[in-house]
């Protein structure tokens, strides 16, 4: 993910809950490692176990996004954030 798009999204993803003061740990892994992984895995068509070493472990991975998923920040079956028009100017 290139520093543009991170730009793009990074404000539409929830803040961890220990950065607002309410509680937590922090996480072990930031929410751009965790979109690059599932932006990989849907690109590579690959399944959630196969997931390369130097990525989270998948269970995380898979984790994170569902979270997304569930608070609708991921569209289902993608790994195109909900957040405005991508490099190409929303075109897919």
């Amino acid at each position: 993910m290139t520093d543009a798009e991170w730009a793009l999204v990074r404000d539409c993803l929830p803040v961890p809950l220990w950065l607002e003061g309410r509680g937590g740990q922090p996480e072990g892994y930031g929410h751009r490692k965790m979109l690059d992984a599932v932006r990989y895995l849907v690109a590579g068509g690959i399944t959630w176990r196969a997931m390369p070493g130097d990525f989270p472990a998948w269970d995380r991975v898979y984790a994170f996004a569902q979270r997304w998923r569930v608070k609708g920040l991921l569209a289902r079956g993608t790994a195109r954030p909900l957040a405005g028009p991508g490099p190409r100017g929303g075109r897919p």
